[in-house]
């Protein structure tokens, strides 16, 4: 059974295979459940054909402390008026804000688009050289050898996703669902100057009127704008009068704001072993 097994003809086949080519040619050497049996005991149920090696590729771990440290990109296609036609939507968000530093609807994905969108964002933010880590994932765009260039002209330290690794860029995608999910989206634009202006309308909202739940329930233009402090403050001053007039109504002592992370992560590590070369 072996040695037929071990033929060239058999070498790279399923025992299911073997067992029905056989019966074709009138042989019968055993059933399929036998053949993996014996297979086994000669330890050989392994993968027979050449598999592929994936490098084991680190996380990025990414730490934003302040805005304008470290900004993710990505796009989405928005549907058009009729099957297969869509347009890109580019965002650039910054990983601690959540602000939107700059966005646009095209009518392609190209790499050209993405070197002007970046460029903008970093002249309208004043980021100096050396400021900046861009992070993003492994799309044609974002790997291009002309948009790698510009972040090197530029001085920006580029940061990938893992491939075929969908969570390396949460933020992104987060904001992505927050685009599509919003009660006034249309789900069809048609044409890229119907979806410029209701990207318009709704970045306007989501920066001075969305209260993200990731920022202590603060617009992502006061955490953008350094009002956070401010507001944190005015915030406190109402809680305090609140529990002075009525301690009662809080079981669990003085009252205080949501808090505001002082830190964002990307694939934050699980002990202090694993912080060693993490970008800010």
């Amino acid at each position: 059974m072996l040695d037929t097994l071990h033929e060239d003809r058999f070498v790279d086949r399923a025992p299911a295979a073997v067992y029905a080519t056989l019966l074709e040619e009138g042989r019968y050497l055993c059933s399929i459940r036998t053949m993996y049996r014996v297979l086994h005991d000669a330890d050989e149920v392994t993968e027979r054909r050449p598999q592929r090696q994936h490098p084991h590729r680190q996380p990025p771990r990414l730490v934003a402390t302040a805005p304008n440290q470290i900004w993710t990109w990505d796009i989405t296609r928005l549907p058009g008026p009729r099957k297969w036609v869509t347009y890109p939507l580019y965002v650039v968000l910054d990983l601690f804000s959540r602000y939107v530093v700059a966005w646009m609807v095209a009518t392609r994905e190209t790499a050209s688009r993405a070197q002007r969108l970046i460029t903008s964002a970093c002249l309208k933010q004043g980021i100096a050289p050396g400021q900046l880590t861009l992070h993003q994932d492994r799309g044609a765009p974002m790997t291009a050898k002309t948009f790698s260039q510009l972040l090197i002209d530029l001085d920006i330290l580029a940061s990938y996703s893992r491939p075929r690794v969908s969570d390396d860029n949460p933020y992104s995608e987060s904001h992505f669902k927050t685009v599509k999910y919003a009660p006034a989206y249309p789900g069809r634009f048609c044409c890229p100057e119907d979806a410029q202006t209701y990207f318009r309308n709704f970045f306007a909202w989501y920066h001075t009127e969305h209260r993200h739940s990731g920022l202590g329930l603060l617009t992502p233009d006061a955490v953008h704008h350094g009002l956070t402090d401010e507001l944190q403050e005015t915030r406190q001053h109402v809680l305090d009068d609140a529990y002075s007039r009525h301690p009662e109504r809080f079981v669990n002592g003085r009252p205080r704001p949501p808090e505001v992370p002082s830190e964002v992560w990307i694939n934050q590590p699980n002990n202090t072993i694993e912080c060693d070369h993490i970008t800010q």
